[in-house]
Order: structure tokens, then C-alpha cells, then sequence
């Protein structure tokens, strides 16, 4: 029996712009140029359900970290037919601030989730301040709350979400952060979340500066593009390449379809 096949948009929801190399990547020569970064969030859709994956943030979180959004995440998945009310399964790649600071405008979802990132996100490491910096005390209190309404699965390494629909743990930037692999028209595609913030990441091997287990993040830079059918199916968390590297669609201005494969394939480019 054949996997589904899944349609995969990515949403734009944010942007900074002031920021340098030395921002995105430890152990590079050039640490001066500008070197922005794009915030999304991504939609699978087989005709029949929608999966979202992460929940980005909302303006109260922009307000408080000085990161303004350019739109509500959970209202711009109206500019793909898609209310966030009706949705019932989101895929939570980690729990830092801006993957995981929606939960509330997804009202009758259950939520994905790693048992480490819980685990870590709840524990010791949060008292370093360094070590906390990417969670906010809400958000996981929200999750928190998920869990004790029934409304959390937790997955232990690799897990099943739907038919052609895969987490698997990464690690290294956050304990337990997750890709998402998914069957699509093209092969298997590999939402790497923060496993790789730039495609510059997983190519090049430069790690990202923050991390909580360096040898992880490595071994994550081998792991999502074993996931994937081919190496331009992966898909950085943050990089604006993606923009450029697949097809726009619709009228929004910030929806991209990842599913039927790049422009390009990466060597190309």
C-alpha cells in the first residue's frame, strides 16, 4: 500500500535583517556581512486534513523581544484556505519562542512533541540563563497545560504523525528538536527545522551558535539529508534562500510550495 502524498506549503511570518555572519554560524572566516533570516511556518495537505508544523510567534512575543512579525502565523494560513481553529494535529519541532509561541491559537489541535524537549525545557538546564534565553516561561507552561488536557503525543527518537508523515529527533540545537519527513510528489521531503538554519549549515558543516550538544548538531547535518530523497529536499529552518530556490504561490507574497521540488537543484545554484 502506497504512502499518501502530501502537499507542503511554507508561510513567511517574519524577517531580521540586522544581523551578521558571526549571528549564524561559529568558525567562519567572515563574521562581518549582513546575513539575514527568514521565519516560517509550514503546512502539509493531502486534500483530506491539514498538519501544521510549528506555530511561529505572536505580537505580544514580537513586543517583548523586539522582534516585530509581519503577520499573524495562525492568520496567514487564510492565504492557503486554512483556519487555524479547524486544525487538529500540530507537529512542534521544539519548544523555543518562535516555533512554539501559537499554541493558544490552535485551540482544538493536539500537538507533537518530543519527550526530551519537554523533559529539557522543564528541568535543569532552564536555570542558565544563556540556556533559557530561546524559551519563554509561557510557552512551555502552555505545553504543559496541553499535556495534562490530553492534547500532547509524545514521541521517543522517530514517531508515525499520519500516513507519510515522520518525526524524527535531531537534537543539538535544542534537546529535543524534531524534523519532519514527508512522503511528497517529488520523493521524500525533510523539514529540518532547526537542525539546519541555513542550507549553509548542513552543506558546509558550520554549526549554528546556539546549541546545547555540538556533536548532535553534526550528526543532525548527516541525519536530515539521509531523510531526505535528495539533498535539495531539505529544508533549512531559516534561510532565505528558500524563497528563491522554490516557487511562489498564490497572490500573498508569502507562501512558497516546497512539494513539487526547487527551481534548482542545489549544486545549480
Amino acid at each position: 500500500m502506497s504512502e499518501t502524498i502530501w502537499k507542503v506549503h511554507a508561510l513567511k511570518y517574519a524577517e531580521r535583517n540586522a544581523r551578521t555572519r558571526a549571528d549564524s554560524f561559529l568558525f567562519d572566516d567572515d563574521h562581518a556581512s549582513q546575513h539575514d533570516m527568514d521565519y516560517f511556518i509550514w503546512v502539509l495537505s493531502n486534500g483530506k486534513r491539514n498538519i501544521v508544523v510549528d506555530t511561529g510567534y505572536d505580537s505580544d512575543e514580537a513586543s517583548r523581544r523586539d522582534r516585530p512579525i509581519l503577520r499573524n502565523p495562525a492568520k496567514a494560513l487564510e492565504a492557503i484556505g486554512v483556519d487555524a481553529a479547524h486544525v487538529d494535529t500540530v507537529i512542534i519541532t521544539h519548544l523555543h519562542y518562535d516555533h512554539a509561541g501559537g499554541l493558544q491559537q490552535f485551540p482544538n489541535a493536539v500537538f507533537h512533541l518530543q519527550e526530551k524537549e519537554m523533559a529539557y525545557a522543564t528541568g535543569p538546564c532552564m536555570c542558565s540563563g544563556t540556556l533559557k534565553m530561546p524559551f519563554t516561561a509561557d510557552h512551555v507552561c502552555q505545553m504543559v497545560q496541553r499535556v495534562y488536557s490530553g492534547r500532547v503525543v509524545f514521541h521517543d527518537e522517530d514517531g508515525v504523525v499520519a500516513d507519510g508523515v515522520t518525526v524524527h529527533r535531531i537534537g543539538g540545537h535544542s534537546r529535543g528538536l524534531q524534523a519532519v519527513r514527508v512522503k511528497t510528489e517529488s520523493g521524500y521531503l525533510c523539514l529540518a527545522s532547526d537542525a539546519a538554519h541555513y542550507y549553509e549549515n548542513f552543506e558546509k558543516g558550520k554549526p549554528f551558535p546556539i546549541v546545547v550538544d555540538m556533536e548532535d548538531m553534526f550528526t543532525g547535518f548527516s541525519k536530515i539529508q539521509k531523510l531526505a530523497s535528495h539533498k535539495s529536499l531539505v529544508i533549512p529552518g531559516h534561510d532565505p534562500l528558500v524563497t528563491k530556490r522554490f516557487g511562489s504561490e498564490g497572490q500573498s507574497g508569502f507562501v512558497w510550495r516546497l512539494d513539487k521540488g526547487p527551481n534548482q537543484a542545489i549544486e545549480d545554484v
